[in-house]
């Protein structure tokens, strides 16, 4: 009788064991109380996750509107690395060092002293007819284009201007950053939008899309 009783009392601990482990989730999300500056690229290098596996888990937050006090979503660790092996697009942390007091960033071993970073949506074009109006494959000042040429609206960063892009993926880009130089414009950017050219072939630079990308303004 004693021995059932034991049984009995053990049982009912491994049970009361079991029901507390299903209760608390192994790999629960956060939540970031959101601060005047913030962007989903500056949370993902303060929380080493992937941009786009915080786009994902914010699908109502606009990106250029992440405002003080707002929440957003911290997915684990654990899921972010179950979504980037799911996802076959590529992902891109970018590598850099930047100190946001004295304003410099740091890549491929090189330091850059920057105005300011904004972040903005891009697009990509390639030399195609099609995508480039009657005067063909060259920027706004008739320079043939080349990588590092992005079009921006000239209201938010003046042409002539030079940039250290970050944030992108693309097999045709540099990884990490790269420089470019606002030496383009287009109809469709308007705002905190840029265009970037990338060589090759249409069907191959389409496959960019639209991303959020930081842009460091160089000194």
């Amino acid at each position: 009788m004693k021995n059932r009783f034991r049984t009995i009392k053990t049982l009912a601990a491994i049970m009361g064991i079991s029901a507390l482990l299903h209760a608390v989730p192994a790999h629960a999300d956060s939540v970031h109380i959101a601060k005047d500056g913030n962007t989903f690229y500056t949370l993902s290098k303060q929380y080493n996750v992937g941009v786009n596996e915080l786009m994902k888990a914010n699908p109502n937050v606009a990106a250029l509107n992440i405002y003080e006090g707002l929440e957003i979503t911290i997915p684990s660790k654990m899921q972010a690395e179950s979504v980037t092996t799911t996802d076959k697009s590529p992902v891109i942390t970018p590598s850099l060092n930047v100190n946001s007091e004295s304003k410099t960033v740091e890549a491929w071993g090189k330091s850059f002293n920057y105005d300011k970073s904004i972040q903005v949506k891009a697009s990509a074009y390639s030399s195609a007819s099609s995508e480039n109006g009657g005067w063909g494959a060259v920027d706004y000042f008739g320079n043939s284009l080349k990588l590092g040429t992005i079009a921006v609206d000239p209201n938010v960063i003046p042409l002539g201007t030079k940039v250290l892009v970050t944030g992108h993926s693309h097999d045709g880009l540099p990884k990490d950053a790269f420089l470019a130089t606002a030496t383009d414009v287009g109809g469709a950017i308007k705002g905190n939008r840029i265009d970037i050219f990338i060589p090759g072939s249409q069907s191959f630079v389409s496959s960019f899309g639209y991303q959020y990308v930081q842009l460091y303004i160089v000194k």
